[in-house]
This record gives structure tokens, sequence and C-alpha cells, in this order.
């Protein structure tokens, strides 16, 4: 059943939106722990699940309105509408901030996700031995994609249709950065940067009506790469929120621990204190379509507290954990 909202809870809605598809856009950040710390990661979860064989059966029957309600429309629409839009703007504005202020922007990212594992953990209840272990077994898959080795890119439409069922994980599983696993499948630049820029340029060109852009191979082929990758997506979406709604209704208490567990472990993922290594052949870094070298991983080290970078860095981070609990108060105050 659809929920009545108000003009300012739409609003409100839609800038969460916003905030989890940037998230799902940055390595190492989970537009489900974002979700989950604003909470509407249920309601997420179960509107996903109303896309069925009924809610199928309601469409071709054009019974558009009964189709609407069913799966929950308007919440889906204002999500998914602001995470489609972030990925136009607020993450442009992103890419910026990570390319000028990279080290402000991860130690922002790391309090943020400091303040979620306490803001997941407050109520989680009693931390019998089954959740220790669930706890433990979270944090070691988390800790160990965290220092996996990226692959190679690879285009094979197929794997591009995979990439976009694991990809959209981020969306529905806390902790689990959907970028950062392209990252590491080698398609994070072709898939998130190069085909969603391309993506961008046809539309504008095709607004303006220039229709001369559908006559290049590259376009077409970026085109096609986009489109498939968005098929996969939708697949993931559907297909993971059906097992997810079904275990978290079952083990809710087992599932949130392994989430508290996998976001702890993947904080090594988001530490800010690194540097990137970039990709390179024969001593060449290979460069994206703006220019960029593409990062293959990151070397770790201690920050330095004798420079004054550090702790501005360290500000940031308390900045972070300081608006997840501003956000947790605001949650008790409207309750």
């Amino acid at each position: 059943m659809q929920v009545e909202r108000t003009f300012l809870q739409k609003l409100y809605l839609f800038l969460k939106g916003l905030a989890m598809g940037a998230a799902n856009k940055v390595p190492g950040v989970s537009g489900g722990t974002v979700s989950f710390v604003f909470g509407f990661y249920e309601e997420l979860i179960q509107s996903f699940r109303k896309v069925n064989i009924t809610a199928l059966k309601l469409l071709i029957s054009g019974r558009f309105s009964s189709f609407y309600s069913y799966v929950n429309g308007q919440f889906l629409l204002l999500i998914m509408g602001g995470s489609i839009f972030s990925y136009f703007s607020i993450s442009l504005v992103l890419d910026y901030f990570l390319e000028h202020y990279e080290l402000y922007v991860w130690s922002w990212f790391f309090g943020m996700i400091i303040g979620s594992i306490y803001y997941i953990g407050k109520d989680f209840g009693e931390w019998n031995r089954k959740n220790i272990i669930s706890l433990i077994i979270g944090a070691s898959i988390g800790l160990g994609i965290s220092f996996l080795k990226p692959a190679g890119e690879n285009d094979n439409l197929w794997f591009v249709f995979f990439c976009g069922i694991v990809g959209v994980s981020g969306m529905t599983l806390p902790g689990l950065s959907g970028s950062f696993i392209l990252i590491l499948m080698g398609n994070y630049v072709l898939l998130l940067v190069d085909a969603v820029n391309e993506l961008f340029f046809v539309v504008t060109n095709l607004l303006i009506g220039n229709f001369d852009v559908l006559s290049d191979p590259e376009k077409i082929r970026y085109l096609k790469i986009i489109s498939v990758f968005t098929a996969g997506s939708a697949f993931g979406l559907v297909s993971i929120s059906h097992v997810l709604g079904y275990v978290l209704k079952r083990y809710n208490a087992i599932v949130t621990a392994v989430i508290i567990g996998f976001i702890t472990g993947s904080l090594g993922i988001v530490w800010p204190f690194k540097k990137a290594v970039y990709l390179a052949v024969d001593n060449k870094y290979l460069l994206d379509n703006k220019g960029n070298r593409i990062v293959e991983n990151y070397t770790r080290f201690m920050p330095d507290f004798s420079s004054s970078e550090t702790w501005f860095a360290i500000f940031y981070i308390i900045l972070g954990i300081a608006l997840i609990l501003i956000i947790d108060f605001y949650g008790k105050t409207k309750k």
C-alpha cells in the first residue's frame, strides 16, 4: 500500500535519493548504508519486492493506477529519480571535490561510516554467540574485499550485464560499495565514467537537434554498454531485493550483524590517509576519456600529526560522525 506523504516529505525523499545516488558512484561508499542511515532501507527493499508477477499483470491489463499504488510508485520515483539526477549533478560536484580536496572528502566519508556503525548497532539488541559469529564473518568479508586487486577492463555485453547486477548491490546491501566492486572487476571507468559521460553527451545533442551523434560507431557502442548495464542493474535490484526481503524477515538479527561487520571491515576502503596507485603499462599511465589517470588501488599510511592537513582531516571525520548523530537525533524527535 502506498504511503501518503506531504510535499515536504516528498522533497526530503528526493534529497535522500540524491545522497544515495552520489554515494553509489563513490568507490568505497555504499548507497545501501545511506538508505539504512536515513531510515528508508526496509521500505526500499519491500518496494522493489513488489515488482513481481502481480505487478506485471496489472501493467499488462492497463490498470496503471493500481500498478503505481501496488509497487509504491511515488516512493520509487522520488528515490530513483533523485539517484539518477544525482549521477548528472551532485556526483559531478562530488567528482570535483574528490579531485581537489580528496583527503577531506574521504575523511568526511570515513566519519559518516563510523557514525553509521553506531547508528545501526545502537538498537541491535542481544549480542549472542550466533550474532557475534555473523559479525566476525561480515567483518572478514569486508576486510578481504578491501585488499583485492582490480582486474582489467572488459566490454563484453554479458559481462557488462553481470556488472550491472553486481554494481547495483551497493544500493541494496549496506556496507557493500557497488562502485568499488566495479573497480575490482575492472569496469568502473568504462561504466560509471566513460559510458555515463557519453550518454549525457548524446542526450544533450539530441535535445538540440543534432542527430549526427547517432551515426558515430563509438557513441553507439557506449549506448549499448550503458543500456545493457542499466538492464543488469534493474534485474539486480529486483532479484536481490526479493532475496533480501526474505532473509530480513526471517533472519533479521543475523543479517544486521553481518551488515555491521561488513561496514566495519570495509572501513579500510575509505581510510582517508592514503595515496592513489595508478594503472600503468610499460611505465605509462592509462587514462580515461577525460585524460585523468585511472586508479588501480591505494597505499595506506598513518597520518602525520605535525601537519595542519591531518588536523583538518580529523575535523572532517568528526563532522561526518556528527552528521549521523544529528540525523539520529532528528529521527528521534520525529517519533
